[in-house]
């Protein structure tokens, strides 16, 4: 078992924060759930591990975005499927102190009592304050208790995660705009809300809070919703909202913002508009500004670039994990980053010499030669309709040179789907690769419920499954997944 901290005359220290100095095998900054993933994945060969968060345990999806805005999505949805089931009825508006109520209980009313009990269940010492590097495997931390001067013997991983950007419009950051962090834990629901941003993030709240009662308007500097995603998806979420009485205005370039007593006032090129709050959707940037990356020669304020192991390249002792890397923006897949990097820092430099050499023998950690965060990023957005998808979109596979071919099927045309409701709608399509024999490469699902559909796609996608080979996937009936019976038909098999 490698040693604890110890202070500078070299006594083991049961407290970290009693001594100016301590040291540790392993330093996570960050203490999300993508921190606490590394975390515990390197501590398994026996390497004590340092934890340093500056605000919550847990991090942002546990407080602030997964966790606080899928409970504010789930009541809608739940009225939506009764309002689509004959027999069934009409549940009326929502309770929106009980929603309210309902998501200060999933985020524990942002106490992380629990969170920090099971980090010190898993082994790991916890260090709140904020880290910022001094010098190669160096950092201080800095917290209202003081400053304490912390050294990792082996590794440092980073995962601070994203900040939302705030666009460099007139008067925008001075006119106090929401972000998703105010949107999901907001107390009260404006009467009218203003959205910047045509993503995620913005498709989601809009969705949420248009359900609790608020008139919104969704100002899109595109030309689309959800440019991410295959366009008939983005198409079913404008089409879904503005059936729900929510504005969405495309091409909107916001030129001047102020607030005023009457509001949030966004001066775009034709209009003017006003609302109780603005919240600003328009994406996030790595949070690595004020790290102290200068003191070891990287750049504050981008992102850190890692290879396969999740190692910055150049810096041996280095790793990043999640938005931080600017590959990803999700949690499962920040998760996914983090127990890769987790477990190579575990066999890197843990005690266990065979896995040492195994390792080094091994080159890149050849467990995890094809991360799937090149190839299989699943995303869900929780809108009505839910829209799932995975891999590559057409326009992405053909952008990177690959021949293929799409099969689409309308899930209305499903028999599970006109089992649960004769309204359901919805629409599914593979992106197959041409060369290599109908592999799938891509996956797309929009319709109620979508995201329950999603993994069987990822896992193709990973595997690198071919069409043909899916056939004999028999999709139980009658549901919605028999779904891909349909596609192997379209395509021809």
């Amino acid at each position: 078992m490698a040693a604890g901290p110890v202070d500078p005359a070299g006594a083991d220290t049961g407290d970290p924060m009693t001594q100016a100095q301590q040291t540790f095998d392993v330093v996570v900054i960050g203490g999300g759930a993508v921190g606490e993933n590394a975390a515990d994945r390197a501590s398994r060969t026996g390497l004590h591990v340092a934890l340093v968060e500056s605000a919550l345990v847990g991090g942002e999806c546990s407080y602030w975005a997964c966790m606080p805005s899928k409970v504010l999505l789930r009541p809608d949805a739940a009225c939506e499927a009764a309002r689509r089931t004959p027999g069934v009825r009409d549940p009326g508006d929502l309770d929106v102190a009980a929603v309210l109520a309902r998501r200060d209980e999933i985020t524990h009313r942002w106490d992380d009592s629990s969170q920090a009990d099971w980090v010190a269940g898993a082994g790991l010492t916890l260090l709140r304050g904020h880290a910022r590097f001094t010098g190669p495997r160096a950092l201080v931390v800095e917290s209202d208790d003081g400053t304490v001067e912390v050294e990792a013997r082996h590794a440092v991983v980073v995962a601070t995660g994203s900040l939302p950007t705030i666009p460099p419009v007139d008067g925008l950051a001075a006119a106090r705009p929401w972000t998703s962090r105010d949107a999901t834990s907001a107390q009260h629901v404006p009467a009218r809300l203003a959205v910047l941003g045509g993503g995620v993030v913005a498709c989601e709240l809009a969705t949420a809070f248009a359900s609790l009662g608020s008139r919104v308007t969704v100002l899109v500097r595109g030309d689309a919703l959800l440019a991410g995603a295959e366009p008939f998806a983005g198409a079913a979420v404008l089409a879904s909202l503005r059936a729900r009485g929510v504005r969405v205005v495309l091409g909107a370039q916001a030129r001047r913002v102020h607030r005023d007593a009457d509001g949030v006032h966004v001066t775009l090129d034709d209009e003017d508009v006003t609302a109780d709050e603005l919240l600003v959707a328009t994406g996030r940037h790595p949070r690595t500004r004020d790290l102290g990356l200068e003191t070891i020669d990287l750049e504050p304020g981008a992102p850190l670039e890692v290879d396969d192991a999740l190692a910055v390249p150049g810096v041996p002792w280095l790793f990043a994990v999640g938005d931080v890397t600017g590959r990803t923006g999700t949690t499962h897949q920040g998760k996914y980053d983090a127990r890769v990097a987790g477990d190579v820092v575990a066999a890197r430099f843990g005690p266990d010499e065979a896995a040492r050499r195994a390792e080094a023998s091994a080159g890149p950690w050849s467990r995890y030669r094809a991360s799937a965060d090149h190839a299989a990023v699943p995303q869900v957005v929780f809108t009505q309709p839910e829209v799932a998808w995975v891999g590559l979109t057409e326009r992405a596979a053909r952008d990177a040179g690959l021949a293929v071919r799409t099969v689409a099927y309308e899930l209305a045309d499903v028999a599970g789907a006109s089992v649960i409701s004769p309204d359901y709608a919805g629409r599914a399509q593979l992106v197959l690769d041409t060369a290599r024999d109908d592999v799938v490469v891509g996956a797309t699902f929009v319709g109620p419920d979508a995201a329950e559909m999603l993994h069987a796609a990822t896992i193709a996608v990973v595997g690198e499954l071919p069409l043909a080979r899916l056939w004999h996937a028999v999709p139980s009936y009658p549901t919605v997944s028999e779904v891909w019976l349909r596609f192997a038909e379209s395509a021809g098999l």
